[in-house]
């Protein structure tokens, strides 16, 4: 095997590859990157076992061949060189790299192509079309509320979900819900699925802001589409919880601030709070929110930000960090909380029920659901 490869192209591609590959040891066959020159171009596949990437680039072939070699050194070669075309030729059982403008020559162990995991072809795969902006507005706005415990497989991804006309993406720890729906999408039905986060913080990350990509859900399998670019991965088998039970309904009380106040008092509160409780304490009054982090072993901290509420005063305490994730995604001027009371008699202050809902004002598909904490 034997090509001409652009330098920059190449280590676009190899970036990729390796945010894929977790292991970087050189002996196992998945920390290398299957490479295959045929027909002016060059296929480049890349796998964890659970999440595989394909891509391809034009290349100028003197002889088609494959082979497998290990991508972290691969690019770190790659780096080190000057930008420009670069040969690629196997001999026996290694390669050799070498640019055209330099007396450079890199020469790197191979591995058989044979020896590298089958990944698949998507050829049959019943794609469909939806807007990349608003895939990747679903993924930032729920991807970050999964949850980390190894025992709740079934909730460490994101469900995708159709009906109707409509597209839905959740996400939750068990502490607290993140949804996000699209309505009026005209795309086939397909089974719900749960979604790995890695495929999905690779999509973020790597498609394009404007335009279309194509998406497959089919079997225990998702597949995404871009440019020259194609995801895949295993999906996690399990029952998401009904999540619409979580969202709770007819909520009646509600107090709305600024998101830059808010954002801001919550950084400087928080630096005062303990981080094993992640506690923050909101008491709203008419006109006032007064956000206080619990005294604690190091001192303690409140501030007073303005919000537009007229009613009885309450307090809720909450994880900080519910707070702070989603305002980061919230893209509006303002942020309202919908919640309920209990009842109380006379001038005490009043304490909310169940869940607080977190949203944009003015509304948009996105809701926040905070379960909240004790005192």
């Amino acid at each position: 095997m034997k090509f001409t490869f652009d330098r920059d192209s190449m280590i676009k591609e190899i970036s990729i590859a390796q945010e894929i590959i977790t292991n970087k040891s050189p002996i196992s066959i998945l920390s290398n990157i299957l490479l295959i020159a045929e027909n002016n171009s060059l296929t480049i596949k890349a796998t964890d076992s659970t999440v595989k990437f394909t891509t391809v680039i034009p290349i100028d072939i003197e002889e088609e061949g494959r082979t497998t070699i290990f991508c972290d050194k691969f690019m770190s070669i790659l780096s080190s060189l000057p930008s420009g075309d670069i040969e690629f030729i196997q001999e026996d059982i290694g390669v050799i790299i070498k640019p055209i403008s330099k007396k450079i020559k890199f020469q790197l162990k191979s591995q058989a192509s044979d020896k590298f995991p089958e990944i698949g072809t998507s050829e049959n795969v019943p794609f469909f079309e939806i807007s990349s902006k608003d895939f990747k507005e679903m993924i930032k706005e729920t991807i970050f509320a999964v949850s980390d415990d190894r025992n709740k497989y079934f909730m460490s991804g994101v469900y995708f979900i159709k009906k109707d006309d409509t597209l839905t993406m959740v996400a939750t720890d068990g502490r607290r819900l993140s949804c996000d729906t699209k309505h009026g999408v005209s795309v086939p039905d397909f089974q719900p699925a749960i979604i790995p986060t890695k495929i999905l913080s690779c999509i973020l990350k790597h498609a394009p802001e404007e335009g279309n990509i194509q998406v497959a859900v089919i079997d225990k399998s998702i597949f995404v589409k871009f440019s020259n670019i194609e995801f895949s991965s295993v999906l996690i088998e399990g029952q998401f919880p009904n999540y619409q039970k979580v969202i709770p309904e007819s909520l009646k009380m509600s107090f709305m601030v600024n998101k830059a106040d808010l954002d801001s008092a919550l950084k400087r509160t928080t630096i005062m709070v303990d981080k094993k409780v992640s506690r923050i304490i909101f008491k709203i009054s008419s006109g006032v929110l007064k956000i206080i982090s619990p005294e604690s072993d190091i001192g303690t901290a409140d501030e007073e930000i303005p919000c537009r509420y007229d009613g009885q005063d309450i307090s809720m305490a909450m994880n900080f960090t519910y707070i702070t994730d989603p305002l980061k995604v919230i893209d509006s001027e303002n942020v309202v909380f919908d919640f309920n009371i209990n009842e109380v008699k006379g001038d005490e202050e009043a304490n909310i029920t169940k869940a607080v809902i977190m949203r944009a004002e003015p509304s948009s598909d996105y809701i926040h659901v905070i379960m909240p904490m004790s005192y």
